[in-house]
């Protein structure tokens, strides 16, 4: 599928031309800072220079205050507490953070957490849950990651006496939950400054609260970074504002000392290693390189989510709860072996879905995708969504059966709100919530058929031709020889990288094989590249090697000796114990004809 290149539009020359002066630095980085709304030595300084005391007064979140008071009056009256969360990455470390802070306040048994079944309870409060809470003498529930539209249960929850705290970051629907408090800052009632905090974070907002209530220390607060940058990153939320301030404190904390849950993880995904596994290191365990975000998304956040997706997630908090490191190192060890079995059924599931699509003159010619099949693991409809939507860049819905139900997991594609597509139909569903890019619903049977036909009627009346071809944005042109070592060293200083704040992507015109470039992977799926930019027979200095995977079947025409045009992110890449400067390289094209 062709990608359209779109250059980022022109900044004013003038902020460029300050900033260069001002920080000492060229043109193409002050480009970049002024891009990201930095344009003046003070806002610099706020951004190379991330600090706690940039964080907003968490009492300026509605309800705050009385969340507050009634987590104090339960720790006062002896009362017991159940802190509840959502099955995902952002709901277990949620729990984790919140459970880990108060648990030293409470005498034993009278602190728990509660962690729903995927399968038999599905997303959110459940009525389950509720009567757990009931039955067992729980008079206070802190809901984290889910709670926001539950305004039934809560009421079921308060007519058997027990009461809820819900620290949510999902969209409000038009009635708020009658709980004691109501935490969200994206509630249309709530004026807290920032709004794009993960459910943890809501979570670690209570805490701070508490805190500076006079309960705990900002020592023990600190400490919880760590499961706060993981929600951050795994939950894909916005690095921008008081998330890029955690993130980057939560990095640091992970890169120094990670807890023994996490460290677990690490060894597991091959970047952590320890004097037992054969080879001396420094201290107690090593790090191989420096965890980014990117390895929180993609090595450590799936490890978390696999325990809920095929088995329970209760174990993924065990897991990031642990103080000894044998316990955690058994806990790793199942996780682990789940995340292998959710790679199998995703790969699976994700085919079977292809070949529906590609056998179904009606369903591949449409602008959605909505595929159903009862059999499809649960548990991972949310990742085959997203290489569906990859695949065919357009809304994606995929849907199985549990519990009675249809349900199923939504992705969508740059601009187009699929949370407001699925509220369209909202008359045909029982449950369904998310965000713009990411949405979750659920269904009788016998309106699947009408939801179908009502979701791609409203996509294609939203979308244009335009909308369905994938763009790439690019942030900058440059040239080989604009990349120094002082150009790399204040890029670096541009992380944490994700969204809101993405990792730049640049694009190079002219650019030839030096002769080593070669297919590697499976297949010769991927190329390993060496490049240099102006006629290959020319002499230069500035040769990069690079990886751009999914691209094997280029290396005929770029090994033949044609000039190309890269868009590409510049990256680190260890091998071997070696550190290197790479080329990640996300689309070539080249020159027409």
């Amino acid at each position: 599928m062709e990608t359209k290149w779109i250059l980022n539009k022109p900044v004013d020359k003038q902020q460029v031309e300050d900033l260069v002066k001002t920080l000492n630095i060229d043109e193409n980085l002050a480009t970049l800072l002024v891009q990201r709304g930095v344009t003046n030595y003070e806002e610099a300084k706020v951004f190379f220079r991330p600090s706690l005391s940039q964080l907003y007064d968490p009492f300026l979140m509605k309800d705050m205050d009385k969340a507050v008071d009634r987590v104090l009056r339960a720790i006062n009256e002896g009362e017991k507490l159940l802190v509840y969360g959502d099955y995902d990455v952002d709901g277990t470390t949620a729990v984790a953070l919140v459970y880990t802070f108060l648990k030293p306040f409470f005498k034993k048994k009278k602190i728990e957490f509660y962690i729903p079944d995927r399968y038999t309870e599905g997303y959110g409060i459940s009525h389950k849950g509720i009567d757990y809470a009931a039955k067992k003498g729980f008079k206070l529930v802190i809901a984290l990651d889910c709670g926001i539209k539950a305004v039934e249960r809560v009421d079921y929850a308060n007519e058997l006496g027990v009461d809820f705290i819900i620290c949510d970051h999902h969209r409000a629907g038009d009635v708020i939950p009658n709980a004691v408090a109501v935490l969200d800052p994206k509630r249309p009632d709530c004026t807290y400054p920032y709004n794009e905090l993960s459910g943890c974070g809501v979570g670690f907002k209570l805490v701070s609260a508490l805190v500076k209530r006079g309960l705990g220390t900002k020592e023990q607060l600190s400490e919880l970074l760590d499961l706060l940058a993981v929600s951050i990153a795994a939950d894909i939320v916005p690095i921008t504002g008081e998330n890029r301030v955690l993130a980057y404190y939560g990095l640091k904390q992970l890169n120094k000392n990670p807890r023994p849950g996490i460290e677990a993880i690490l060894r597991h995904a091959n970047i952590m290693r320890r004097e037992e596994d054969g080879e001396p290191v420094e201290g107690e365990n090593v790090l191989t390189r420096e965890l980014t975000i990117s390895d929180l998304v993609f090595l450590v956040g799936p490890r978390i989510n696999a325990a809920g997706r095929i088995d329970k997630a209760s174990d993924s908090v065990r897991l990031l709860i642990a103080e000894e490191q044998e316990y955690a190192e058994k806990l790793a060890n199942s996780i682990n072996d789940l995340n292998d079995m959710r790679r199998e059924f995703d790969n699976r599931i994700t085919e079977e879905a292809l070949q529906m699509i590609a056998s179904d003159e009606t369903l591949h010619n449409a602008a959605s995708t909505v595929v159903y099949n009862k059999d499809w693991h649960k548990g991972v409809i949310g990742i085959v969504a997203s290489r569906l939507t990859d695949y065919y860049y357009r809304p994606t819905i995929v849907l199985t059966r549990a519990n009675g139900l249809i349900t199923g997991s939504a992705r969508s594609i740059k601009n187009f709100d699929i949370y407001d597509a699925i509220d369209s139909c909202s008359d045909l569903l029982e449950h369904f919530g998310g965000h713009k890019y990411a949405a979750g619903l659920s269904m009788k049977p016998e309106n699947l058929a009408e939801f179908q036909r009502r979701f791609e009627d409203y996509v294609a009346k939203n979308l244009t031709a335009e909308d369905f071809v994938p763009e790439l944005e690019v942030d900058l042109k440059i040239n080989f020889n604009d990349i120094t070592s002082k150009f790399m060293r204040i890029l670096n200083q541009f992380a944490p990288f994700g969204p809101g704040n993405p990792s730049p992507i640049f694009w190079t015109d002219n650019v030839y094989d030096t002769g080593g470039t070669r297919p590697v992977g499976g297949g010769q799926k991927h190329l390993k590249l060496s490049m240099k930019q102006g006629e290959a027979k020319t002499s230069s200095d500035n040769v990069f090697s690079g990886i751009a995977f999914s691209q094997g079947e280029l290396f005929d025409r770029i090994h033949g000796g044609s000039p190309f045009s890269i868009c590409y992110h510049l990256e680190y890449n260890t091998w071997q114990g070696k550190t290197n400067l790479q080329l990640n390289v996300k689309d070539i094209k080249f020159p027409e004809a």
